[in-house]
């Protein structure tokens, strides 16, 4: 198994069915059932993963926001060696997270590095990340919300949840972003296997297109030279080496001269 923290950017799904499309409307705020079902179907009905992620990302702050509090919300991916934005609700929520990057520090990238949620409850008034906390306040953010996703491999995911309130995330709020953090882990694992799965199938299909052309390619040079098929393979591999071109290339190059049309790989 690829490591499914490692987004390809391979289509993956194909449009709902309008009954399941009905369905993948967006959560109502509150209504933790409405949750898996949701995002099951957003898997589904992402065309690939930087949509579904996007979308997971626009999704968790509407449904963690309430009237008058609006909540901005990004998706961290922390690796081995630094810390990515994988996906954010509007740029706004791109720029808080490139911020606390910037420090090296905070309460998203620390819930990322534990995968224990953490809660600034005031930006003015905490002193964990002084310097921090400066610089998001200027950008009028009071409250901060760190959310592990818990994913398989070597990184770690949070969501980055961001408030103008102070206090911003009452208790129902925190648990209902740990409740969407759960059912969005499974959701990514989802569709980042998916994509893995399509990226080895769109490989294994390039490597037969290869093979197609190089094979027409040996059974031209064995009909010029009347020699065995492993001959003809030594000629068009030496004429790779050579001219320091790929090997289905030249292959390419002989089939294009004996032949106007392009060679096609038939799988029935």
């Amino acid at each position: 198994m690829n490591d499914p923290t490692t987004a390809p950017s391979m289509k993956f799904g194909s449009a709902l069915p309008a009954a399941a499309a009905e369905e993948s409307r967006n959560p109502v705020h509150g209504s933790r059932a409405d949750v898996p079902v949701f995002l099951q179907n957003l898997v589904l009905d992402s065309p690939d993963v930087e949509h579904f992620l996007t979308r997971l990302a626009q999704v968790a702050a509407e449904y963690l926001s309430e009237r008058g509090r609006e909540v901005l919300c990004g998706i961290t991916l922390l690796g081995p060696r630094h810390a990515e934005t994988l996906a954010s609700s509007s740029e706004a929520a791109l720029k808080l997270d490139e911020i606390q990057y910037s420090y090296g520090d905070g309460p998203c990238l620390t819930a990322a590095r534990t995968l224990q949620l953490v809660y600034v409850r005031d930006t003015r008034t905490d002193q964990r990340w002084p310097e921090y906390f400066v610089a998001v306040a200027e950008h009028g953010m009071r409250s901060i919300l760190g959310v592990p996703i818990p994913l398989e491999g070597e990184a770690n995911c949070a969501l980055n949840l961001y408030s103008s309130a102070a206090d911003g995330f009452p208790p129902e709020a925190v648990r209902a972003a740990e409740a969407f953090a759960r059912d969005a882990s499974k959701s990514v694992r989802l569709a980042v296997r998916i994509a893995h799965l399509s990226d080895q199938a769109a490989h294994l299909t390039s490597a037969l297109e290869s093979r197609t052309v190089i094979n027409l390619a040996a059974g031209i040079v064995m009909g010029q030279n009347r020699c065995s098929q492993t001959t003809a393979m030594n000629i068009l591999i030496a004429a790779s080496n050579s001219r320091n071109i790929k090997l289905r290339d030249i292959a390419a190059n002989v089939v294009s001269i004996a032949s106007d049309e392009t060679p096609t790989t038939h799988f029935d």
